[in-house]
């Protein structure tokens, strides 16, 4: 079997987002096209309460679809349907925008670590003015395994599957159907995760280092693969690593903000019903 190559090693940039909340974008804003149908992937982590305490107080999305993993720490979630949720370490939120969500994520806590990953999931154009939806998935929810080798994996979408193991995530969905796993791997272990042909593949290593396809990818970098073959992973000296994967939409991406669209037309829209107040 052919092996993915790597078409791009980047590393993220600090930034802020909500009230000050200090983060840093993996990847998002510019290019989208080629990450797609991910938009944007943060990281956020810190023990000092100074950088997450004021949170992100309510502001709408339209035209996709948000995911937030905790590793560690408590975030609530209210929005304009009513839902309200406690985020804690190890659950996953899934939060589906469609034509409108106007909802806020504060802090529980007053001290301690508080860190995780947010990622924007595109819609299709079909579906980005569908129903809104949100869940939470308690940790003890989402899979789970060990496997060969000492290797760990959570897994939140798609289907794990590497070897004789096939797993279902928490989350399945469709024409992005995609993939995303949270891997542990130990000193001197590989994994050789199964990625449908033409998903596209990203891994962002958050601890340690990993060997794909004979280059090395390191702490806080991002590498983008290309859409046919195999993908083995190798860490010589341990590794956490994100991995997501999904099917590219093809389709325009306009976006301003917390707004993704496919024209410029309909990003005007979603402001004009945000000022109008029927956004949500």
């Amino acid at each position: 079997m052919s092996q993915r190559e790597i078409l791009s090693i980047t590393s993220g940039r600090p930034t802020s987002d909500g009230a000050g909340v200090r983060l840093t974008r993996v990847f998002g804003g510019a290019a989208a096209e080629r990450f797609d149908p991910f938009l944007m992937l943060d990281e956020f982590g810190s023990d000092d309460p100074d950088e997450y305490i004021a949170g992100f107080p309510p502001h709408p999305h339209r035209g996709f679809e948000t995911i937030t993993y905790m590793l560690e720490g408590r975030m609530r979630h209210e929005d304009h349907m009513g839902n309200v949720g406690l985020l804690q370490s190890g659950g996953v939120q899934w939060m589906t925008a469609a034509r409108g969500v106007i909802h806020s994520e504060m802090p529980e806590q007053q001290e301690g670590a508080m860190r995780g990953f947010q990622l924007w999931l595109n819609l299709p154009s079909h579906a980005k003015l569908g129903d809104p939806n949100y869940r939470d998935f308690a940790p003890a929810e989402t899979p789970q395994l060990d496997l060969p080798g000492g290797v760990q994996a959570k897994v939140i979408a798609g289907t794990l599957k590497a070897g004789d193991v096939e797993q279902h995530g928490i989350v399945q969905r469709p024409d992005t159907e995609p993939y995303l796993f949270d891997l542990r791997l130990p000193a001197g272990s590989s994994l050789s995760p199964r990625i449908p042909d033409g998903h596209r593949l990203l891994l962002y290593v958050y601890e340690g280092a990993l060997r794909v396809n004979g280059q090395q990818v390191g702490k806080g970098q991002l590498a983008r693969l290309s859409e046919h073959g195999d993908a083995p992973l190798h860490s010589e000296r341990g590794a956490r690593v994100m991995l997501l994967a999904g099917r590219p939409l093809g389709e325009p991406i306009v976006q301003y903000g917390p707004f993704v669209m496919n024209s410029r037309e309909e990003i005007e829209q979603a402001l004009r019903d945000f000022r109008e107040g029927t956004l949500a």
